[in-house]
């Protein structure tokens, strides 16, 4: 199998792209994992916070 033949991955969103070159669809589809990314990085800020007052609280003692 040549890799003509294979199916061409959709690049992946960049900040700052040109979105006129999105279909609504690929709009849709781009809010949805920059907003499931902004979960998965807040959850990551709560945990390094959580960490960073246990820490403090420690040896405030």
């Amino acid at each position: 199998m040549m890799d003509e033949d294979l199916p061409k991955k959709k690049k992946p969103f960049e900040i700052g792209q040109d979105l006129s070159l999105l279909s609504a669809g690929e709009l849709q589809e781009t809010v949805n994992v920059l907003k499931q990314e902004i979960a998965r990085i807040e959850a990551e800020m709560a945990s390094k916070s959580a960490s960073r007052n246990a820490a403090e609280a420690f040896f405030k003692r």
